[in-house]
């Protein structure tokens, strides 16, 4: 596999690849299938357009569905649209956000519903190839539709907007194209935003789940902790997938160091971690699979039928299905790093390591002690962002659009969520790491002392008093190193 290409268009779109698309230096390319079918369903819809009504071609949008365009004014219609339409607020989006919407929104024009001209998927992958992003401001998109978004976008291919490149993100003249009238809807009518960054999100909860369970299996050693829980009878049992895949994960890595626990039976932290961050697991599964369902459909409104020869006006554009997995996915993540927290304490406890308290260099000295209260601050955001943002509603335009899924913000809450658990993990990483320096203890072997051997690498050794903001941020860098040492 080429790792330096990303294809578009070939219908095999995913979340790693589309954080590749957005964070890494990758060429893109559009699958020349896809081009055609973007061809037919752009020639289909100028057809259908000319003999019958075709919400947002040949009408106004939201309220204004049932207003005709007038011919004379058609030409006028859609970069009207467009300029009313761009009107997002607040801080821009960070730039693989905005990365990722442009792969998502090439990778479904290409998937030929959408009826926008196929020219348009040159002009995206030429923005990407040389590293511009369209100014995309956070609020503006309810899960509906990335209307604000993907209007600014289209004013920077019409060259009324600059796009954003270069290292400083100055302003840059770039790839343009010409979006005819009659496109304009069709080309913001998407969810391309809100889906880019739930693939960075999962993505990045992909990673750091996996992270999650080498580093509970280093605090399980530090503690010297019973192997009972996961035990594959315990998990054959109560046969719930993702249990049985952490059982079975931590298994393989303490397979070089059995011993008879200390403790007839461990706190919840190491006995009840299968059951919890199972959950997670199969969670991130399924938005995953979720997410990439949605970011290869043609979820087009009006979606343009090719083979049928027909416009069907349609719900495709509501998210819910995605809303309602990343939430569910940020519930799950809350209980996971309630465990973590849990075993950080059992690691400031003599009790558990045999040594000073908070893993101090003497009695009286505080040690690791700030990193409780660094851990608790990042779960109680991860508590704030796990409420689910689809209880949420909105009514408008006038009534017609009576419904929000609010699948945007839970992406956002998901992206948010995620970067203070990565804290959190990594406050128990550095406090595994520092408990088994100090007992004069390793893994011995395989991934597990492999994930020893990499922190401890980035670690400072000492253990006086001192700052230890420094030692977190290394920790928690550390992370997807060890999540790619899992099979």
């Amino acid at each position: 596999m080429d790792n330096s290409r990303i294809v578009i268009g070939d219908g095999a779109l995913d979340c790693a690849s589309i954080a590749r698309a957005a964070r890494a230096d990758v060429t893109i390319a559009i699958a020349p299938k896809g081009v055609v079918r973007a061809r037919a369903a752009w020639e289909t819809a100028r057809a259908i357009a000319a003999e019958r009504p075709v919400y947002g071609r040949t009408t106004g949008v939201g309220a204004n569905r049932v207003v005709d365009v007038e011919w004379a004014d058609a030409d006028a219609h859609g970069l009207r649209l467009l300029r009313s339409h761009a009107a997002g607020a607040g801080p821009l989006a960070a730039p693989e956000i905005a990365r990722a919407m442009l792969t998502v929104r090439a990778n479904q024009i290409a998937a030929g519903g959408s009826g926008v001209d196929p020219g348009v998927l040159a002009a995206l992958a030429d923005v990407l190839n040389l590293g511009l992003v369209p100014p995309v401001p956070v609020y503006g998109a309810i899960g509906t539709g990335d209307l604000t978004a993907l209007a600014s976008t289209a004013l920077c291919l019409l060259g009324e907007r600059s796009w954003l490149g270069g290292p400083d993100l100055g302003l840059a003249r770039g790839p343009g194209f010409r979006l005819r009238s009659a496109d304009a809807l069709a080309f913001i009518s998407s969810n391309a935003a809100t889906l880019g960054e739930a693939a960075l999100a999962i993505a990045d909860l992909r990673m750091l789940l996996a992270a999650s369970t080498v580093v509970a299996a280093l605090s399980l050693f530090a503690v010297r902790g019973s192997e009972e829980p996961y035990a594959p009878a315990v998990h054959d049992a109560c046969p719930h997938p993702g249990q049985r895949e952490t059982a079975a994960t931590v298994r393989t890595l303490l397979a070089f160091d059995r011993a008879e626990p200390v403790r007839i039976q461990d706190p919840y932290g190491y006995r009840a971690f299968p059951q919890v961050h199972g959950p997670a697991l199969e969670a991130a599964r399924y938005a995953e699979e979720v997410v990439t369902r949605e970011v290869n459909a043609a979820s087009e409104n009006p979606l343009i039928d090719v083979a049928g020869g027909a416009v069907w006006h349609n719900g495709n554009f509501h998210t819910a299905y995605v809303g309602l997995a990343l939430d569910a996915a940020r519930a799950a993540l809350f209980q996971t790093m309630a465990l973590s927290a849990a075993r950080l304490g059992t690691l400031a406890e003599p009790g558990f390591t045999g040594l000073y308290p908070f893993l101090a260099a003497t009695e009286a000295s505080s040690g690791i002690m700030i990193l409780e209260y660094v851990a608790h601050s990042a779960l109680a955001d991860v508590r704030r962002l796990a409420t689910p943002a689809g209880l949420g509603n909105a009514v408008l335009s006038r009534g017609v659009e009576e419904h929000a899924g609010f699948s945007t913000q839970a992406a956002r809450a998901t992206t948010d969520a995620l970067a203070a658990y990565r804290i959190g993990l990594g406050c128990e990483l550095l406090a595994a790491v520092r408990a088994l320096r100090m007992q004069g203890r390793a893994p011995g072997g395989g991934a597990l002392r492999a994930a020893y051997d990499t922190t401890d690498a980035v670690l400072d050794p000492g253990v006086e008093d001192r700052p230890l903001d420094g030692d977190i941020a290394a920790a928690a860098d550390a992370l997807p190193r060890l999540a790619r040492l899992l099979p």
